[in-house]
């Protein structure tokens, strides 16, 4: 048997291995069942990787992410290791001929997705494999606690019944205890090893900073923290407009989302991993599964939807151990903005039941029929066809999804796209001669950024909603401008995919999961909540802020996030005072704005803003009608 050290060097290239990899690799090894929590960038897929590879037989990697799944099939085959991952989209003979070679072909490493297993074929062939390893990748999501629960998790452990004698690995970067005693009682451990590295990042300094101007706010982060960088976003267009903003300014940048075809976004992501660009603007989208060492600075634009997922995506930064930044950029109208966008649009009941209901008339599926059955769908005709809130009706679809009643699917190839392919002044030329098409023409110009650099999904629903013209003129015009070669056009009338995995039962297939909705919509709430007490907390360290949310005790601040460094009045009266009376210095001859300050000044934004505070409250300065700041003579007489 070779030795572990010696597959990480012959595949991997390292000499040594990370903190706790080891351990759990040897307690693998010796056949325990096997617990590990290591937190992003921790190295988790190593800890099955090694001892799958170390074994003969083939190891069976269960996760609930598609994109995860082919990324480490490519790295795998990418190092002469011969693996597979079994996806949707597949006939059933390819899927015979795929579990075949599992059994007959040395394969090491099968990917399944927990959908997957519940397929005879698959178990009855899992059954006749030499398997030598389980591993449950994103473990949390066994649990109802987890961040992202999905009740298929629940029925992974039919895989011990399958392959008795082989011990499970459970894998996760995020869980609070609950949810560890949860993942280890549904996988059915029997004296399990387990390994919780801490969530300590201590190379990592998490700022809150509240702006009002996010825009010029990131721009100085940039300029202050030079390297790679990723800026997340909420939405695609954000990411493009951002892009082009930066750009603009003279940042080395590109963007990253969903939409973008899979050249583009491996082209994007080489550039990026190779330092040709320092910046990647990019949705949620964007970073699992890629591991960059040097990021030095990870900048929410706007607020994450849970701890969960801010800890993963900050903790990109700094993977090489040296300093690095978590930053996020608040002001007032984020809380609203994120209530708004996941509390505010959670379904009730009464709404999934009829969404359900109104989804398998939009198909029309008979009662009790319609089990696995695959329907191209556009989502914007079926919410105008009912009367559906848009946001209210995606969420439902998603919670309808990840309860395993539909699997919903974004097929990007069906997207309508368009590009225009003329230059600027050759498109603003055509359009004095074509004046009719004046309206939409540049009603898709201002909703799309990037448009004449990329062909771009466009909504046709949006760009009728702005124009006023229907989109059947909408249409029509972009075939003409086709015609006459301005712009590339792709029209479909699908943008997604729907698999019904259950039989139409109406209201009794959602009164089974009512219990199972409810909680996951608490749990919502409570994760939105404590992001929203995170940014406003400035009273205690932010690293212990999120050390305390994975149940994580520690008493010691970090010493670099923005609470630590923000100017105590009794622990720091030199430099309050030295603050101070630069400010009414510079005060002295004319009114400064708070950005003129911290651009001026030789002090941290945050006691700058501070001390200012504390100067208006004692009425030593005052506000001008245009925002700037000027000393109050009465006060200062």
């Amino acid at each position: 048997m070779p030795h572990p050290i010696t597959i990480l060097e012959q595949y991997w290239n390292h000499t040594s291995f990370r903190p706790y990899q080891e351990e759990i690799i040897n307690s693998v090894l010796t056949h325990n069942d096997t617990f590990a929590l290591l937190p992003t960038g921790g190295g988790k897929s190593i800890c099955f990787q090694i001892p799958a590879l170390v074994m003969e037989g083939i190891c069976i990697v269960i996760s609930p992410l598609v994109a995860l799944m082919r990324d480490q099939v490519t790295s795998l085959k990418n190092k002469g290791i011969k693996a597979m991952a079994i996806t949707s989209g597949i006939s059933y003979k390819e899927l015979d001929t795929l579990l075949d070679n599992c059994i007959y072909g040395n394969y090491k490493f099968l990917y399944l997705s927990p959908e997957r297993l519940q397929q005879e074929i698959v178990q009855q062939r899992i059954e006749q494999m030499n398997v030598n390893l389980i591993a449950v990748d994103e473990a949390h999501c066994i649990s109802q606690w987890g961040n992202d629960f999905r009740p298929a998790y629940k029925n992974i452990a039919i895989l011990r019944q399958l392959q008795p004698s082989v011990n499970v690995i459970a894998l996760t970067a995020t869980a609070k205890p609950k949810v560890i005693e949860e993942t280890i009682a549904a996988l059915d451990f029997i004296a399990p090893n387990i390994y919780k590295a801490s969530f300590t990042r201590p190379n990592i300094a998490y700022q809150v900073l509240h702006s009002e101007d996010k825009l010029y706010d990131l721009e100085q982060q940039l300029k202050k923290h030079k390297g790679a960088s990723i800026i997340y976003v909420r939405s695609r267009k954000m990411s493009v407009e951002i892009h082009h903003i930066l750009e603009k300014k003279g940042f080395s940048t590109t963007f990253f989302h969903g939409g973008i075809p899979t050249k583009d976004k491996q082209q994007r992501l080489n550039q990026w991993m190779h330092n040709q660009k320092d910046i990647m603007v990019a949705t949620t989208a964007f970073g699992m599964g890629i591991d960059k060492p040097d990021v030095k600075t990870v900048i929410h634009v706007n607020l994450p939807e849970s701890i969960e997922s801010y800890y993963q995506e900050a903790g990109r930064a700094g993977r090489n151990e040296k300093d690095a930044f978590a930053i996020v950029l608040t002001n007032k109208s984020d809380e609203k903005t994120l209530k708004n966008q996941f509390i505010n649009s959670l379904p009730s009941l009464d709404d999934i039941k009829l969404v359900y209901r109104k989804l398998c008339n939009f198909f029309q599926i008979p009662y009790g029929e319609g089990e696995l059955t695959t329907h191209r769908f556009n989502f914007s005709d079926f919410c105008r066809a009912y009367d559906f809130n848009n946001a209210k009706t995606y969420h439902t679809l998603q919670l309808l999804d990840r309860n395993s009643v539909i699997k919903l699917s974004q097929q990007f190839n069906y997207k309508t796209k368009l590009q225009f392919t003329v230059s600027n002044a050759a498109m603003f030329s055509y359009l004095n001669t074509h004046s009719q098409y004046n309206i939409i023409v540049k009603t898709i110009l201002r909703t799309y950024g990037g448009i004449f650099e990329h062909q771009l999904a466009i909504n046709l629903t949006l760009v009728s909603d702005k124009s006023s013209a229907s989109e059947k003129e909408i249409i029509s015009v972009l075939n003409q401008l086709h015609k006459d070669g301005i712009v590339d056009f792709l029209y479909s009338n699908t943008d997604s995919e729907v698999i019904f995995l259950q039989p139409r039962e109406d209201d009794k297939t959602i009164n089974r999961i009512a219990n199972v909705i409810e909680q996951q919509q608490e749990l919502k709430r409570f994760q939105v909540n404590s992001v929203l007490e995170y940014v406003n907390n400035e009273r205690v360290c932010k690293n212990i802020q999120l050390l305390d949310y994975f149940g994580e005790v520690t008493k010691k601040n970090c010493g670099k996030c923005t609470v630590c460094l923000s100017v105590d009045v009794s622990e720091a009266p030199k430099t309050l005072k030295n603050i101070k009376s630069a400010i009414l210095l510079a005060i002295e001859t004319r009114p400064l704005s708070s950005r003129e300050m911290v651009e001026g000044l030789p002090f941290e934004e945050v006691d700058i803003l501070n001390v200012l505070k504390t100067l208006l409250e004692h009425n030593l300065v005052m506000m001008t009608a245009s925002n700037t700041y000027k000393l109050n003579a009465y006060e200062t007489r």
